[in-house]
């Protein structure tokens, strides 16, 4: 399956500006937002935060990998150039885990 794909399987992720991920002492390491560009990242992180009680493990980055399909291969052959992928890589060689934190999108 595509990356495409995959994402028409993921939850909707509508309802956020942003998530925003912390280290073990509440540190800022990286913001992704729900714009072009970032949207397809958000979803998967999104998603792996449901999954895995709303942090991003060693494990949840392995599935994570799994999601990106292709663009994980890209992302191991030119190293930077997929930041959100990059950070998974490092978690699945045993970064430590990140708290996912949501940002609500505004209300009209």
């Amino acid at each position: 399956m595509s990356f495409a794909e995959t994402l028409k399987t993921l939850p909707p992720v509508t309802h956020l500006a942003a998530l925003q991920l912390r280290d073990a002492d509440g540190q800022l390491v990286a913001t992704i937002e729900n714009r072009p560009g970032q949207a397809g990242s958000l979803a998967v992180y999104h998603a792996l935060a449901r999954r895995h009680g709303g942090q991003i493990t060693p494990a949840a980055a392995a599935e994570g990998l799994a999601l990106y399909g292709e663009h994980s291969d890209d992302a191991r052959a030119h190293p930077g150039k997929h930041p959100n992928i990059d950070r998974l890589l490092a978690l699945q060689a045993g970064g430590p885990a990140l708290q996912v934190q949501e940002v609500p999108a505004a209300t009209a």
